[in-house]
């Protein structure tokens, strides 16, 4: 049966997270997930991947981790996860008490969800040149795995340095919340097979038409690189509301899909997830 969990950009004139994670939960949503960007620049080195204009609510966007620890905190069951965190932009140090703090607050609900910006000038404006973001990312997602697990953390990469140090709290999840790396095919799944717990692609992107035609090639990847592909739960972001296309999702092993929600009052927002409901009943039948 396949997990649904919608996604919104959380932003001072949206739907508070409290009220969407009660709403949802109280519909049978298995998560809610909020993206992030720190600042927009004026500048824009780097196309929209979405193409036009940059919608409003990237400049909007509240800290995730702020918005998705109110979710958790008006819930029980709802898992809270990030779509995407941008890794490359944040300290590795302070993003491993983020994630361990909110997955200690909610009791082991979180997933983090990450990605390696596509908004060149938001990322330089972190101190982080373009070209590295890949390897930036894979180190800082590294360091904070030592962190997590280890007493006394240490590691020592090209971008990444500290010597033995001690950080609490750790994750209630062990060895660690499940880290889920998002991004277009076939890159990001090779990043999902070096050091993912799980693959977050977009049904449809430049390139390919549809990503369940690309999941075998994806699991072929896996056991190629020596991972079991069962180890590395597929997340399929923003796909259509196709019945037999969640039956065709279900049987190439998806664990859960996640639609969009735009960023709007409880008067619009309240609607536009109960049609999501009745479809997700639809599917699981």
């Amino acid at each position: 049966m396949l997990k649904f969990g919608v996604s919104m950009f959380f932003t001072d004139y949206s739907i508070a997270p409290g009220a969407l994670g009660h709403a949802l939960e109280q519909r049978g949503f298995e998560s809610v997930w909020a993206p992030e960007h720190s600042h927009i620049p004026l500048t824009r080195t780097s196309p929209f991947p979405g193409g036009g204009d940059l919608p409003k609510r990237y400049y909007d966007a509240m800290d995730p981790f702020v918005t998705l620890t109110a979710a958790a905190a008006a819930t029980k069951t709802l898992m809270v996860g990030t779509g995407v965190c941008l890794v490359a932009q944040r300290d590795p140090i302070q993003t491993a008490k983020l994630v361990a703090s909110i997955d200690q607050v909610s009791g082991g609900r979180f997933l983090f969800g990450i990605g390696n910006s596509w908004n060149q000038d938001e990322l330089e404006d972190h101190g982080v040149k373009f070209a590295d973001r890949h390897k930036v990312a894979r180190e800082r997602v590294e360091a904070m795995k030592a962190i997590w697990t280890q007493p006394k953390a240490e590691y020592h990469g090209e971008f990444v340095n500290f010597d033995p140090m001690m950080a609490w709290p750790k994750p209630v999840q062990k060895p660690h919340p499940p880290v889920i790396v998002g991004g277009a095919f076939p890159f990001s799944a090779r990043r999902a097979i070096r050091y993912g717990n799980g693959w977050i692609p977009q049904a449809v992107r430049s390139g390919y038409n549809e990503i369940g035609d690309l999941i075998p090639e994806f699991r072929k990847m896996a056991t190629e690189a020596g991972r079991n592909p069962d180890d590395i739960a597929i997340t399929v972001w923003f796909p259509r509301r196709d019945v037999d296309l969640m039956k065709r999702y279900a049987d190439l092993g998806v664990e859960r899909v996640v639609f969009n929600l735009d960023s709007d009052g409880a008067d619009k927002v309240l609607p536009a997830i109960d049609d999501i409901a009745a479809f997700m009943r639809k599917a699981n039948v």
